[in-house]
């Protein structure tokens, strides 16, 4: 039977007095207990595809075909209809889990209202309704999360909740726009296998949306590749990898980072190091916030990083890495030594400090929430430069448009603002912002998982040109470990706070010695 059918679908958005054709007549069809999935680089109309499912376009869209799910029509159905199918019949997973949880809700709270809206279900029962769910899509200590807000969540476990959520009420089908972009590994396997088991044991159909051909191989029964707004290839998934037909296909499953960086000289200065570094976050409890116990994000972590150097720091979502990272910027408190080129950043005030921020800089995970969205590009790169008292003027705008080359960009484009560069566009402003006040360490947290396999190829070679040319210090912190071994000279394993094992990169790869550094390794195998 099928549940959904997608026929002759276009979609086209009024913009600056034009249209832009976003989809083109695309058509196919999700069968029950299927899982059919949409692979394409960003812009190539996938998610839109997605969206036209229920109708969630913005309102300069213009939208023609027909989608039908279980015979009903879904485009110019009424509001009323929509309510009834969307959440219940169709549920969605979005690509950013911050934009789509409710900053000032608490997650008990964002599932609750989920159940009682859905199922009218409240109280006690409705309470171990989302512990189970938390506890189903991975989510460890569910019971003592339930009061914490998506801010207190790393990246990893803010998409849990929104599959949770999406779960909630038995959907017959699933929408799912790169539900695994933000997780590790292991936690992307377990999440897989969670999907799988639905799929089988309640007949849910998925519609499934990804750039990482890895996860389709595991999850889908079909797959329709995607370029331009139109299905260039489709077909069962074994034989669109193994016979793939179209040169767009064959791109992307060749699509993957290689190569090693550059070796790192005997006579390398120190950059930055830890010794004995302690994160603990305090449990506060009652009305009067009585701290009565602590989270215990890092340990007793010790690591040196030399000029030209990368150390790769990996482990599931919540082992400590980013908190690690901020650590050693300064950007949170902590105990222990913290050293940047020799000096104890803990016994520093904060006038001295802030000297030192240019040559210490980071490169977020997500190109779409760490830009600002009223500056442009140009304004974006040149703050720090304003901040840290270089000359304004003509100087600035030489300095934005050598770093926007650099990165590979156009300078005649420095006066757009994000939302008109692509994902991979806005990784390389992000690269530019840190690289511009010339740097000597660099935290990437990050940089590649929101990107397409075939822009985190481009990325890699640009962080790698970049640290060979002006001998950078790199702290890199991925899920992705083939990244991380194309990036890293060094690799640390955490997991809940401990740094369970190092190693030059090889010897971790190739001869793991700690239980959980193989079970990363095995699950990153199998994607």
């Amino acid at each position: 039977m099928t549940v959904l059918e997608v026929r002759d679908l276009w979609v086209k958005f009024s913009q600056d007095g034009s249209k832009i054709d976003a989809v083109k007549g695309v058509s196919f069809d999700v069968g029950r207990g299927e899982v059919v999935a949409l692979v394409g680089e960003s812009g190539s109309g996938k998610s839109v595809t997605a969206l036209s499912t229920v109708s969630l376009l913005s309102a300069n869209a213009e939208v023609g075909g027909s989608v039908l799910y279980e015979g009903r029509e879904i485009i110019g159905a009424s509001e009323q209809s929509l309510q009834a199918v969307r959440g219940n019949d169709i549920s969605f997973i979005f690509q950013e889990p911050m934009t789509s949880l409710n900053p000032l809700h608490t997650i008990e709270k964002q599932l609750m209202e989920s159940l009682a809206l859905h199922q009218g279900l409240v109280g006690e029962k409705a309470k171990q309704r989302v512990i189970h769910l938390l506890e189903r899509v991975g989510i460890s200590n569910a019971k003592d999360r339930l009061n914490a807000y998506p801010h207190q969540l790393s990246g990893g476990q803010r998409q849990r909740v929104m599959i949770a959520m999406a779960l909630a009420n038995g959907p017959k089908l699933l929408v799912a726009d790169e539900p695994t972009t933000a997780l590790d590994v292991t936690i992307q396997a377990q999440i897989l296998d969670l999907l799988d088991d639905l799929k089988r044991d309640e007949g849910m159909s998925m519609l499934f949306i990804t750039h990482d051909l890895g996860i389709v191989g595991q999850i889908a029964d079909r797959v329709c590749v995607m370029q331009n707004g139109l299905i260039v290839e489709t077909g069962v998934t074994s034989e669109i990898f193994y016979n793939p037909r179209h040169p767009y296909t064959q791109k992307l499953l060749n699509a993957h980072s290689t190569g090693a960086p550059e070796p790192i000289s005997p006579d390398s200065p120190v950059v930055a190091e830890t010794e004995h570094a302690k994160v603990w976050f305090p449990i506060q409890r009652g009305f009067l916030k009585r701290t009565v116990g602590h989270l215990k994000a890092v340990n007793d972590a010790t690591l040196r990083i030399r000029a030209g150097e990368t150390v790769g720091i990996v482990g599931e979502s919540g082992s400590g890495k980013s908190t690690l990272a901020m650590a050693m910027m300064r950007l949170i408190s902590s105990k222990g030594k913290i050293s940047f080129e020799g000096r104890d950043l803990n016994r520093l005030r904060t006038k001295d400090l802030r000297s030192l921020r240019s040559d210490m800089q980071i490169v977020f995970q997500d190109p779409y929430g760490s830009l600002s969205p009223r500056m442009t590009c140009a304004q974006i790169i040149a703050e720090g430069l304003e901040v840290h008292g270089a000359p304004a003027g003509q100087q600035h705008e030489e300095l934005v448009r050598d770093i926007l080359v650099e990165v590979g960009l156009d300078p005649t484009m420095m006066h757009r603002y994000p939302h008109e560069f692509s994902g991979g566009q806005r990784q390389r402003i992000a690269i530019a912002r840190a690289m511009v006040l010339r740097p000597k360490f660099v935290v990437l947290d990050e940089p590649t998982s929101a990107l397409d396999m075939t822009v985190q190829v481009q990325i890699v070679d640009l962080l790698r040109d970049l640290q060979k040319k002006y001998g950078l210090a790199y702290l890199f912190i991925s899920h992705d470990l083939k990244v991380v071994r194309a990036m890293s000279h060094y690799v640390l394993v955490m997991k809940d706070g401990d740094i369970v094992e190092e190693g030059p990169v090889d010897r971790i790869f190739e001869a793991p010695q700690n239980d959980y550094t193989r079970k990363l390794m095995h699950a990153a195998l199998d994607t």
